[in-house]
This record gives structure tokens, C-alpha cells and sequence, in this order.
């Protein structure tokens, strides 16, 4: 993967000779159609798409072009400005699985023939380079969860994979059926068979697919990667998971907490280091086997900004519904498997940062598959070699269930919640040097502007719940 942050259009330029192996590498698979997609503020991927014929021109510079500032918040351009041109990435071509007649290719933006500085995917190799001057590489692995669904009768949408009758309608067990279970996973083959097949086409080392805890919920288990190239899986992952839902009837949505009875779907983030002149050996983990000092030290680094990492990678109203420890009337029994402190352990699912048993890559649990993830991975970068670099003391590990313990027990151990809800992690983000210094002024003002923006609008609504609390009570 080509992670270089490279200071000007012409110098990010796909080497020509490449550029013809591809294109006919493309036409004779078939190809008619390029999807070169930009990534959004919001971690979506926007794209023209464009004939094979053109395929040369896109990787001069010459071909699409994206008036950016038109259909996000950006305040400082304007009408009058010039658009943003995408620049490939020939690393991440590949042939759409759902469709091989198209090919999707990842772009970096440019303006004036310099790195777009709201562009998230150059903004997160800015801060690969900055590590790699500090001797460091960041390798990662995701945990994406996600419910299928389908629309009903009456065109309301259901869980796809869920034949319990609904409340008040037959016998429905109280406690959660779906979580590993046999019968609904073979039910699901078709469409989890073709997730497989397709991921290991790609090489990308699929594990396992899960049954997770609600109806309908599904974990893909796949290998770790440099952590540039795991932030464009997650993005063609999301598209595939889309692509291949439709085929079988379906959708999917990346909804961390569609109703209140369902487990919150995540999007676990799993990074470890190495260092640049000894490339292959994780330095988390100690000769002989342990947890070392920097993973110690990362582990500091990444709590003393739980915060605004936790702002950017659960970065929706709804996220904040699922980092509770208890939900009333929930399918799994009453408690969620969540983080609700910004805190770690070994092996502790209550805690923000868990230390697994299974491997040495430290495990953040407060992310979701809404979130912006080149921005999620950079904060975390910087704030891992932070920490490493100042020798950051994350203090003893937190062994104990935060879910029953008492908020004097907390105050006794300083333990610092999750935030409450996107207000107070936008307002926790506003306030971060570090998230200035990662994502640069205008890309924080920016995505500030679009969160509080959301949270405006949803603080505003009135919901059904409050007609129902309220309507006829007062």
C-alpha cells in the first residue's frame, strides 16, 4: 500500500507504466466502468462514474473533478473557488465483486495541485508520516458488526434473519436466541456464503463470520493490515456489504442501535506497532510474551484523548444509545456488553480499551461502523505515539465489572465515563490540541460544524417517546 503523504499533485501521480498494466489488466477482465470515490467528512465515499476510456486521464489529474465545498460544510471556500481533483490510489483497484463490469478505486484529493486539507484519507497518511519520522507504524484490524433487514408487507423494515413472532403476537423467549446460533446461521448461509467467498477473493484472510447478539446481527472476523490499508477495506467492505444485502433481498444498516431491544452494533478497533527499521515484529508484546512498556504507554496515551477519540469514532446521536451498561427490555437479558468508561483491562468488555487474550493489539470498544475511519484511525495513531514517546502511565488495569459497581467506587478509582451523548463528545473534541493538530483547523471546525449541526436538529425533534411520556400525562 502506497501510505506516502506526498506534498503535491504531481508528485502523487500513478507511475504511467502501471497505469497501462491496469488498464488492461481491466479490459480483459471485462471492466466498462470506473468508481474513483473520494471520501467524505462523514467517512462516505462520493464518485462520477466514468468509462474505462478515461482511465489514463483520471490518473494524470485530468479527469473528474468535485466541487467539495458545495455539498459539505466548509467555510472557508466558496462558488468562487476552484473544484478538487481525486487522484487515485492504484493499490486499492480492485474488480466489484457485485458487479464485474465496474472497478472501484480509492482517491486522494488535491486543490490548487496541493493535499486537500479537508480530505480525511490524506489527512490520516499525514499522520502515518508524521509516526514514521518517530521510527513507528501502526498496524490495525476491525471488528465490523452490522444488522440485515428486509422491508415487510406493509413496508416497514424487519430483521431479515428473525422467525420469533412479534411481541404480543405467540410465545417469543425473553432471553436472546440468535448470539452464535446454528440454525440461524445456516439460515443465513446464502448470503453470509457469498460475504465469504468474496472476502477471500480479495486475500483478506477471512477468519469467521458471527452470529452476534441481535436478531439478524452479523461479525466478519478478517485479518489485520497496515493501518492505511485496513481504513479502505472498512470503506469497500461497507459497499460490498450493501451490494451483496440487495442481491439477496435485503439491506443492511450500520445503525449502531436500530430499537431499543437490539445489541448496538460496533466496529471494534484493534491496533498494535512495529517500528519502521524492524518491520514484522509487534512491539506490544514483550520477548518471551506479555504486554510491553509502549503497549502500556499507547494505552496511556490513547485515554489521556478517550475523549475526542471516542467523538470521532462513535460519531452519531445514536451511537451514545448503545454505551450504556443496562437497557430496559433488552433481547440479551439486561446488560450490553458496551463500554461505559474511559478506562482498560485484561479482558475487560466494560472497559473503553480492552487488553484481549488473544492477541497483543490493543482493542478499542468505543467505535462503530458510522464512524469516519481514516479520522478515527489517525487520532488514534497520534495519540498511541503520544503516549509512547512521553512514556504515558495508564495506571493499573481495571479487572473489575464497571457495570455493578458503585459510582462512590468509581470516584475512589478516578475512573472518567464515556461521554454521555454527542454533545459532550463534540464539546470533549472541540477542546482537543491533539485533534487540531491531527485533523488541522479546518477539517476540526468542519466536522464540529456537521456534529452540532446533527445535534442541533435531533435535540430539536420531538420523538415518539416524549408523545407517549408526555401527551396525556400533563
Amino acid at each position: 500500500m502506497s501510505s506516502k503523504y506526498t506534498e503535491s499533485l504531481e508528485e502523487a501521480l500513478p507511475d504511467r507504466g502501471r497505469v497501462i498494466e491496469e488498464k488492461k489488466r481491466l479490459e480483459a477482465a471485462g471492466v466498462k466502468y470506473i468508481l474513483s470515490c473520494w471520501i467524505d467528512m462523514l467517512g462516505v465515499p462520493k464518485t462520477k462514474p466514468m468509462p474505462i476510456s478515461d482511465f489514463e486521464l483520471l490518473c494524470q489529474g485530468k479527469g473528474p473533478q468535485f466541487a467539495v465545498h458545495s455539498v459539505s460544510f466548509v467555510p472557508e471556500l466558496g462558488p468562487h473557488d476552484p473544484d478538487q481533483i481525486p487522484i487515485p490510489d492504484l493499490d486499492t483497484l480492485e474488480i466489484c465483486p457485485w458487479d464485474p463490469a465496474c472497478a472501484w478505486v480509492i482517491a486522494d484529493l488535491y486543490w490548487k495541485d496541493k493535499p486537500y486539507n479537508l480530505c480525511p484519507r490524506n489527512m490520516l497518511k499525514r499522520a502515518i508520516a508524521a509516526a514514521a519520522e518517530k521510527g513507528y507504524a501502526m498496524y490495525a484490524g476491525i471488528e465490523p458488526e452490522f444488522i440485515t433487514m428486509k422491508w415487510d408487507e406493509n413496508g416497514l423494515p424487519v430483521k431479515a434473519f428473525d422467525d420469533d413472532p412479534v411481541p404480543g403476537h405467540g410465545i417469543r423467549p425473553r432471553r436472546q436466541a440468535f448470539g452464535y446460533d446454528l440454525e440461524y446461521s445456516i439460515d443465513a448461509m446464502g448470503f453470509l456464503g457469498e460475504l465469504i467467498d468474496i472476502l477471500e477473493g480479495l486475500g483478506w484472510n477471512l477468519h469467521d463470520v458471527v452470529a452476534e447478539g441481535a436478531y439478524s446481527q452479523f461479525e466478519l472476523d478478517f485479518h489485520y493490515t497496515d493501518v492505511l490499508s485496513m481504513a479502505d477495506r472498512f470503506i469497500f467492505l461497507r459497499a460490498i456489504l450493501k451490494e451483496t444485502a440487495k442481491k439477496h433481498g435485503m439491506f443492511v444498516t450500520f445503525m449502531p442501535k436500530p430499537t431499543i431491544g437490539d445489541w448496538r452494533s460496533g466496529a471494534h478497533l484493534n491496533t498494535s506497532m512495529q517500528r519502521v527499521d524492524t518491520p514484522g515484529v509487534n512491539i506490544y508484546e514483550k520477548p518471551g510474551g506479555g504486554w510491553s512498556d509502549e503497549a502500556m504507554h499507547a494505552v496511556g496515551g490513547m485515554l489521556r484523548h478517550g475523549t475526542a477519540i471516542t467523538c470521532i469514532a462513535c460519531s452519531t446521536v445514536n451511537s451514545y444509545n448503545g454505551l450504556v451498561a443496562q437497557v430496559s427490555g433488552f433481547e440479551g437479558g439486561c446488560y450490553t456488553w458496551a463500554p461505559t468508561h474511559m478506562a482498560y483491562g485484561t479482558n475487560n468488555r466494560s472497559a473503553m480499551l480492552r487488553l484481549p487474550q488473544s492477541r497483543y493489539a490493543i482493542e478499542n470498544r468505543a467505535s462503530d461502523m458510522c464512524m469516519n475511519v481514516y479520522a478515527a484511525f489517525a487520532m488514534t495513531l497520534a495519540a498511541s505515539i503520544e503516549g509512547i514517546v512521553e512514556k504515558a502511565d495508564p495506571g493499573p488495569p481495571l479487572d473489575a465489572d464497571l457495570y455493578v459497581m458503585s459510582d462512590e467506587e468509581k470516584a475512589k478509582r478516578g475512573l472518567k465515563p464515556l461521554p454521555g451523548n454527542l454533545y459532550e463528545a463534540v464539546k470533549g473534541l472541540a477542546q482537543s490540541d491533539l485533534a487540531r493538530e491531527v485533523l488541522g483547523p479546518a477539517m476540526l471546525n468542519s466536522f464540529i460544524q456537521y456534529k452540532m449541526d446533527e445535534w442541533n436538529r435531533y435535540h430539536q425533534a420531538v420523538t415518539d417517546w416524549e408523545v407517549q411520556e408526555y401527551l396525556r400525562l400533563y
